[in-house]
């Protein structure tokens, strides 16, 4: 464990035990949320490239046109 999250824990652990759950869940909330996260571009990488790869088609044949800023 790294010294901040140590750190981190010891501040926690004065907390009253509902303070306590409260950053628990929002921690594990957070650790569950970037693995799926992780799962889904790791799944999506070849859509992606198929994706990058149609665009630059796209735009070497001419179909595409410069971003107007000012129109959005």
């Amino acid at each position: 464990m790294t010294k901040l999250l140590d750190q981190a824990f010891q501040e926690a652990s004065k907390l009253p035990d509902t303070q306590q759950n409260i950053i628990a869940r929002w921690l594990l909330d957070e650790l569950l949320a970037e693995k799926k996260w992780e799962s889904l571009f790791a799944e999506s990488e070849d859509f992606l490239a198929n994706l990058a790869d149609e665009a630059l088609k796209e735009h070497r044949a001419g179909k595409t046109k410069p971003l107007d800023f000012d129109a959005l």
